[in-house]
């Protein structure tokens, strides 16, 4: 039993927070089991209630654990997340950190491009484009909405291909050859409407993450518009930015 250091300069709430971090992240306390209570804490490290209150509540805001009133605190099971400072397609970013990732196929069909898809994709308001909507399962959960809208010249190749288990991006890529070159992202939050409720099982009016990104080729030239609605309480995107102090202008 590792124990906490009340000399030491770090406060003993972190250094509890720290030791049960690490619990769960090695597996100890594997994902869904039941953390100590309160009293068993304070009992196994010998530190008060305030200590044991504050670490668990600085590990509840991490996500790492949640509590059920009346029944105690659980481990959260780990979320999936995606990179996005790499043009990645969610299977390819989630498989890595081993997650089973499943779509589930909504629709397939042509639409009227309206102004703002025709905007983005620099066709005429009104022309045909192809419109994709999957559910994205993660674990066989969902986990996401994805509505894509591309060229509809792409239909043929579109319909016949693996939208179950294939990310868009490698369809492209390996079966169009065609180069991906960059992508243009805006994240903001929206309250989910009847279908989206439906579609990742969520609550009328849940808050939901909604990504919208427009893909270019490496010539520049638009390719892929879509918006990724994504449950916050089973996914992250994740971005690291650096501070590069640049001359005076």
């Amino acid at each position: 039993m590792p124990q906490l250091l009340p000399l030491s300069p770090v406060p003993l709430f972190t250094q509890l927070k720290d030791t049960l971090r690490q619990r769960i992240l090695e597996g100890t306390y594997p994902p869904m089991s039941k953390v100590p209570s309160e009293h068993q804490l304070c009992a196994l490290f010998s530190v008060s209630r305030i200590t044991v209150r504050q670490a668990l509540g600085d590990l509840q805001k991490e996500g790492l654990i949640f509590k059920i009133p009346g029944k105690g605190t659980f481990v959260a099971k780990p979320k999936a997340f995606q990179n996005v400072t790499t043009l990645q397609g969610l299977g390819e970013s989630v498989q890595a950190q081993g997650f089973e990732v499943f779509n589930r196929v909504r629709s397939l069909r042509l639409v009227p491009a309206s102004a703002q898809v025709a905007q983005r994709l620099r066709v005429k308001e009104g022309a045909s484009v192809l419109q994709i909507k999957r559910v994205r399962l993660i674990n066989r959960e969902a986990v996401s909405l994805e509505v894509t809208y591309l060229p509809a010249s792409l239909k043929p190749l579109l319909e016949r291909a693996d939208l179950a288990s294939r990310d868009i991006f490698l369809i492209l890529e390996n079966d169009a050859g065609i180069a991906l070159g960059h992508a243009d992202l805006a994240v903001d939050a929206i309250l989910a409407d009847p279908e989206l409720a439906q579609a990742l099982a969520v609550e009328d009016g849940a808050p939901v993450m909604r990504i919208e990104r427009l893909t270019h080729d490496t010539q520049g030239a638009p390719l892929d518009y879509e918006f990724l609605y994504y449950r916050g309480d089973a996914f992250q995107y994740r971005l690291r930015i650096d501070r590069h102090k640049g001359a005076p202008q």
